[in-house]
């Protein structure tokens, strides 16, 4: 595996590509991630590490951008095969022609996402009021939780988009007065003590899909042993980060260069509560989707579709195993 940097698309701004090489004959499925240090990315890994894309006869080609806005419009714009975003850009993406589907749910809370201060700051919600809010895009579902708070708790500030790299980095400069910090980023900074919790998403958003896996129309109806085989990958991936904790941790910890014990943290509190039944049809996941839908209105986002226009229950995920 080697490091390389994707060219044109410039409205894309992939931070990185990782391209595994694989043999000639074997198809590959292109995976767009929404940010380095978050749960997608480690599911994505461990999936090519344990070689389950390989044992599904497929490669992967993961792709790392600066936010789930930015993924979206990769795989719109072609870049990517399959992305890992929250249900609103599907049902907004519809209404603007990008025609794709969740085939796949990943998760059902905003598990370790916190909005987060500076430690010296006095600040608390309330306060925020007037104020700037760094999030990774527009869109992305940082935007959407620094929407829901402007709505549940009655204030408004400037949401200020600064890509997932971004977020530790102008909260500490003094950029943004607070930021909607995902996993383990949140853990991290919370730990080392330069930053404090105003709000826990996880305990504070009623429970929602909050990620799938996502095609375009076009790609499932051309490829869909394709798509088949890569959720098998994924979801392999999930069960063994699962069965296997010290690797895992490990693992996290490798990639996002941080102390064992925070990406313990992110294991016993992102990791353990992924999805891992992917059926799509569930009456709770279709309730969890409309409930994420909901939430999306209520945060002021419009051009939101109908449920059922943005599931699909073609695909029933088996994890493959290392």
């Amino acid at each position: 595996m080697h490091l390389t940097r994707r060219h044109g698309l410039a409205s894309v701004f992939a931070l990185a590509l990782l391209v595994l090489p694989a043999p000639a004959s074997s198809e590959t499925i292109r995976v767009g991630l929404p940010t380095k240090t978050y749960w997608p990315t480690t599911i994505a890994e461990t999936a090519v590490r344990q070689k389950l894309f390989e044992k599904e006869g497929i490669s992967a080609e993961l792709t790392i951008y600066r936010g789930g806005a930015e993924t979206f419009e990769a795989m719109a714009a072609g870049a990517a095969d399959i992305i890992l975003d929250p249900p609103s850009l599907v049902s907004a993406g519809r209404k603007k022609g990008v025609m794709s589907k969740l085939v796949a749910n990943a998760a059902m809370g905003n598990f370790g996402w916190q909005l987060m201060v500076p430690a010296k700051s006095t600040l608390g919600v309330k306060d925020l009021n007037g104020k700037k809010v760094g999030i990774t895009s527009a869109g992305s579902g940082s935007d959407l939780l620094a929407l829901w708070t402007i709505q549940d708790k009655k204030i408004d500030f400037t949401r200020v988009p600064v890509g997932g790299g971004g977020l530790v980095p102008n909260l500490m400069a003094g950029n943004v007065d607070a930021a909607v910090v995902y996993s383990p980023l949140s853990f991290q900074v919370l730990k080392s003590g330069d930053a404090k919790t105003i709000l826990d998403y996880a305990k504070e958003v009623p429970p929602n899909l909050t990620a799938g896996w996502i095609v375009l129309d076009k790609y499932a109806q051309a490829k869909p042993e394709v798509v088949q085989k890569a959720l098998n990958a994924l979801y392999g991936a999930v069960a063994f980060m699962r069965n296997n904790r010290d690797v895992t941790v490990k693992l996290i910890a490798e990639l996002y260069e941080m102390p064992a014990e925070i990406a313990a943290m992110e294991y016993d509190n992102t990791i353990m509560n992924l999805e891992t039944d992917s059926n799509m049809a569930a009456p709770n996941v279709v309730e969890a989707v409309q409930l994420s839908l909901d939430l999306a209105k209520f945060g002021g986002l419009k051009d939101i579709m109908p449920t059922e226009d943005i599931i699909s229950t073609q695909f029933k995920p088996v994890p493959t195993k290392p």
